[in-house]
Order: structure tokens, then C-alpha cells, then sequence
């Protein structure tokens, strides 16, 4: 069973979504904000991830920016999952994760490829 990293607030999230139900693929969806990951979780989620871990951080959010975080660190997993662990809201949406393999779904129909 795949996980859907989750805003329900994000249109690309929503149509992500709507790609999974229609698919038929079982899947757990997660509101990440109400439900935020811990550190570990996000470790295994970015170990997973396809392309750059720096993809999975939103830089342009003001809590980014307020956050002081260096932008030499967004290639180190343990710093990013400790970011996104203390600032749930910087984390990439949605994000599709089959267990093996994770992908940003930006754009949403690119989860297509892991389902």
C-alpha cells in the first residue's frame, strides 16, 4: 500500500490525489500538517525519494527564510528531516511513496510512475 503525503489546502495535492483514487492503487493518505513526520520518518521517506533532497523543501515559504537554515545543508538528509520535522509546513507537496520509491508529485501526474 502506497502513502500520499497530503494538503488538502494545495490544488496539486488535490489532483495528485484524484491520480491515486482513480488508479486503484490502496492508499493511506496523510495530512502531513495535522499529522506531522518525525525526523526518522522523514529520514526513510528521503532515502526513498527520486531526484535531489533539496526538492523536497519549500525555499520559498517565509518560514524558510526565517529559519536561518543554510543553503549548504539541503543535500544532508539528517538536516533536512530535522527542518522539515521543526517547520512541517516547508515540506514539498504532495509527495507519493510506494514503499520502495518516492516521488514529489510536481507535476501531480509524475506520481504516475511509482504507483
Amino acid at each position: 500500500m502506497g502513502t500520499l503525503y497530503h494538503n488538502p489546502r494545495c490544488s496539486k495535492s488535490r489532483q495528485a490525489l484524484e491520480i491515486v483514487q482513480q488508479s486503484g492503487v490502496d492508499c493511506n493518505v496523510v495530512e502531513y500538517l495535522k499529522h506531522p513526520l518525525d525526523a526518522e520518518q522523514l529520514l526513510s521517506l528521503l532515502s526513498r525519494l527520486r531526484g535531489e533532497i533539496k526538492d523536497i523543501i519549500r525555499t520559498n515559504e517565509s518560514e524558510y527564510k526565517q529559519s536561518g537554515y543554510e543553503r549548504s545543508s539541503l543535500d544532508d538528509r539528517r538536516a533536512v528531516s530535522q527542518l522539515l520535522e521543526e517547520y512541517p509546513r516547508l515540506m514539498q507537496r504532495p509527495i507519493y511513496d510506494n514503499g520502495e520509491d518516492a516521488v514529489i508529485g510536481r507535476p501531480p501526474e509524475s506520481i504516475k510512475e511509482i504507483l
